[in-house]
């Protein structure tokens, strides 16, 4: 076998290592689990020391499947999920477990630092969007105010990347994408210093910045065995699983855009502007260190998927095992006509970011009749996914000038062809699934690093080295339906925020 990238996406539910060879093909996989914490309504966390072990285990188990040599691995990087708190002491000794991308605890905090800089509705234009208790800077501010001796200890605070960088190597670092969420200038890549210190937090307590493309370090000797891979194999910085995604889907030109259906999901365009946001739709820093990642992200896509199939069909997936019972429902949604006998899902259940930035929104069925079955229920779920990508789709295009005329998916959701075709129709774009479309992450990651070690010039130029596997074309018998339910489907957002804001706002704020 030829000389390979080792390449972790490592995930909410687990760690995928996967093997790259030099031109992004996929030579091997291997998944290693691991799961969240939920302490109290609103509240996830994970131990850091899980993604440690799934990385190494991983790596080695990576190296026996595939029967590489460690000599051949040109290098280790990451792609990782983003907006995630790790405190480290002076000794680089974990305090607390991770509070990570979606918990919302920090929601009072969010309210406090907007207040702080002219209210919420200056800081949406200003930044596109409002504060919640899932970003970073109120995650911070609520360590400081509610767990002091965690603040107090803590030297600096990393991410998920940043905990493996000084894991693999003993260098403590974060990287642009990673930082961006927290807050850095994306024209001068330094952090917001004069910000953190406006709103309480200590400037000190952020780490060294680094770019996707840099060596952060190498293999000291003890992660060198634990990975099963040679002392001194460079660490290769990598980037945030959306910024990796964006260069796993190819569409790394100017205006360039891409669709993820994961666990989470968003509609992002590659550009060398740095537009402010609306909408909830933001602008942070690309996994190319020149340009800029426009993304409107829903938080759940395949996490109905992932719901649906634990709570409804539990049964199925207990006989037929993941991901068997995907191919499954796939079959179930085909025998279900276009717009699931008027039933109309809302994706919402962590709350959202985009196209509506509310934390208190949920999920729910709507105009549920006793004459809908199980089958109706599964494709609204595909259907609600799809209108909420139609409506990311819509503001990308209207509110940025951004035209989307071709949709270019990434993600566990491109496997599913029912899927797809339900997305090009319900959007009227064509939609074009890449190779190994569930691997996006990982080999956007390695692709990323081999910039960084000089196989390729530059990221244009990995613009032909992604293949597309499948293309849908819209129906047009199909999108009159669509069109009509989607109209409804907007509504439903707009009469209810209120309902939702009411019902949840004191549950969650009775349980910090």
């Amino acid at each position: 076998m030829s000389q390979c990238i080792v390449a972790h996406d490592v995930g909410t539910s687990g760690d995928k290592a996967v093997l790259v060879d030099i031109e992004g093909r996929v030579r091997g996989r291997v998944v290693e689990p691991y799961r969240p914490f939920y302490p109290k309504p609103g509240w996830a966390e994970q131990e850091p020391e899980d993604w440690w072990r799934a990385v190494t285990h991983g790596t080695r188990a990576l190296l026996e499947a595939t029967g590489i040599s460690p000599r051949d691995v040109l290098c280790v990087t990451f792609s990782t999920q983003m907006i995630n708190i790790v405190p480290l002491d002076a000794s680089g000794e974990v305090l607390r477990r991770a509070i990570i991308w979606i918990d919302n605890r920090a929601s009072e905090q969010a309210e406090k630092i907007m207040r702080k800089l002219g209210g919420a509705r200056l800081f949406a234009l200003i930044a596109g969007a409002t504060l919640s208790g899932k970003d970073g800077l109120p995650k911070l501010l609520w360590l400081k105010e509610k767990e002091p001796q965690v603040y107090d200890a803590m030297s600096c605070f990393v991410d998920v990347a940043g905990y493996l960088f000084y894991r693999s190597t003993g260098n403590i670092a974060m990287e642009w994408s990673g930082a961006s969420v927290f807050g850095i200038d994306l024209k001068k890549k330094v952090w917001l210093s004069s910000l953190f210190k406006y709103i309480g937090l200590d400037p000190r307590k952020f780490p060294p910045l680094v770019r996707s493309v840099d060596k952060v370090g190498t293999l000291t000797v003890a992660a060198a065995r634990e990975y099963g891979l040679l002392e001194g194999t460079p660490v290769i910085a990598g980037a945030g699983d959306a910024p990796c995604a964006l260069i796993g889907s190819g569409a790394v030109g100017e205006g360039d855009g891409h669709v993820c259906l994961g666990t989470s999901g968003w509609v992002g365009v590659t550009t060398e502007r740095t537009p402010t946001g609306k909408s909830g739709v933001a602008t942070i820093q690309s996994a190319d260190p020149d340009k800029a990642f426009l993304i409107a992200e829903t938080e759940a896509a395949g996490a109905c998927l992932q719901w649906l199939a634990e709570e409804v069909y539990g049964k199925e997936k207990a006989e037929l095992g993941v991901p068997s019972v995907y191919a499954f429902m796939d079959r179930e949604v085909a025998a279900v006509p276009p717009g699931s006998n008027c039933l109309l899902f809302t994706p919402w259940i962590y709350g959202e970011r985009a196209p509506v930035d509310d934390c208190y929104v949920r999920a729910a069925f709507f105009n549920l009749s006793g004459e809908h079955t199980r089958r109706d229920m599964l494709r609204a779920v595909y259907e609600g996914v799809a209108y909420n990508i139609r409506w990311l789709v819509e503001i990308v295009e209207k509110g940025f000038k951004f035209p989307l005329p071709v949709l270019r998916m990434i993600g566990g959701g491109a496997k599913s062809k029912p899927w797809m075709q339900i997305l090009a129709d319900i959007t009227g774009r064509k939609v074009e699934a890449v190779v190994n479309p569930q691997e996006a992450g990982a080999v956007g990651a390695a692709l990323t690093a081999a910039v960084g070690l000089g196989i390729y010039p530059d990221f244009a130029s990995l613009k032909k080295v992604v293949k597309v596997d499948s293309v849908f074309q819209p129906q047009a018998e199909n999108f009159e339906v669509y069109d009509t339910l989607f109209q409804a489907y907007k509504k439903v957002y707009r009469d209810l925020r209120g309902f939702y804001r009411k019902l949840n706002k004191d549950r969650f704020n009775r349980s910090l």
